[in-house]
């Protein structure tokens, strides 16, 4: 029956919403080009601009672990022409790190709709001497703060990944903020950091051509992508840390609107050549409704205010 009610709802709008949208639409992507964020972003706004009938420009705006173009979206006429593909850092996170933020997620952006849940894999550069947490865990712990991992910025799940582990592991292992995904990945690839959490959608063809070691994913259960990695928590019980990305609006952009793109973004994301490449990547298509993407939100915001205040995390 959940699969009817975008449908039945984008039947049901009143003619205003109907002439919506009468221009292209603005989908601001908070991270540089190239990392996952971007990539499901290019993946979907060409499938919801001929949906929509007008085209779907994106903007990369990077920062502040997705925070700066969260913010601009928040701050944008609430008119359905300005969205923003945000993430677990800049929804759920930001504001737990920095308390002088300059939006609230949901109070100053409305949920359109989760787009897909992403599995991290814990990787480490060839140099490293460690083909099992356990064998991370024991360099860290006999050079406490020699090891180093990247991540896509401050409040990012790449990041909450490193502290996690850091806690769960009682080990020192030094962080190293980069301005997103795509960045963090070329240190990585090129030696200039030991290990990361990886987004599966950028790192998978780069641990099967042998340029980094997979070690584990951080999934609650193993990938179905890499069966043969194991979890973190196999070792580490309890641990868990995935990403999502999910789309937004400004929070008084017309419940019309939100309805219609709700429609077609849950359309994209159920579309067979969709499924097969956010899947083949590792990536895992959600397309809920505003209602479950608000009450998400809401949670994973509590769940991870604790990690925050337990690691004394910082913003950038």
């Amino acid at each position: 029956m959940k699969k009817l009610i975008p449908l039945l709802l984008l039947i049901a709008l009143p003619a205003a919403a109907q002439g919506y949208p009468a221009k292209p639409v603005r989908l601001v992507v908070p991270f540089p080009p190239g990392g996952p964020t971007d990539i499901v972003s290019r993946l979907l706004a060409p499938k919801m601009a001929a949906a929509l009938g007008q085209q779907m420009v994106i903007e990369n705006r990077g920062g502040a672990g997705g925070a700066i173009g969260t913010e601009q979206v928040a701050k944008s006429a609430p008119d359905g022409y300005t969205l923003v593909m945000g993430t677990i850092g800049g929804l759920a996170v930001a504001k737990s790190l920095n308390p002088k933020l300059g939006y609230d997620t949901l109070r100053d952006l409305a949920p359109i709709t989760q787009s897909v849940s992403v599995t991290s894999i814990l990787v480490v550069h060839p140099s490293v001497p460690a083909k099992t947490v356990r064998e991370v865990l024991a360099i860290a712990r006999a050079a406490p703060g020699k090891l180093n991992y990247a991540s896509s910025g401050n409040g990012t799940i790449t990041h909450l990944a490193g502290e996690l582990l850091k806690l769960t592991g009682k080990v020192n292992i030094a962080h190293v903020p980069y301005k997103g995904g795509a960045p963090a990945l070329v240190a990585l690839v090129s030696g200039e950091v030991d290990m990361s959490y990886e987004n599966s959608l950028i790192i998978t063809p780069h641990i099967r051509s042998g340029k980094v070691r997979g070690i584990a994913v951080t999934s609650a259960k193993r990938s179905a992508l890499l069966p043969e990695l194991p979890t973190i928590a196999e070792t580490l019980p309890g641990y868990s840390a995935s990403g999502w990305y999910g789309l937004l609006a400004p929070s008084a952009t017309p419940k019309t609107v939100i309805a219609r793109l709700n429609a077609e973004a849950v359309k994209a994301l159920r579309a067979p050549d969709v499924i097969d490449k956010l899947t083949g990547q590792g990536a895992e298509p959600v397309g809920s409704t505003p209602e479950e993407f608000t009450a998400f939100i809401r949670s994973e915001t509590d769940k991870w205010a604790n990690l925050v205040k337990a690691a004394n995390m910082r913003a950038d």
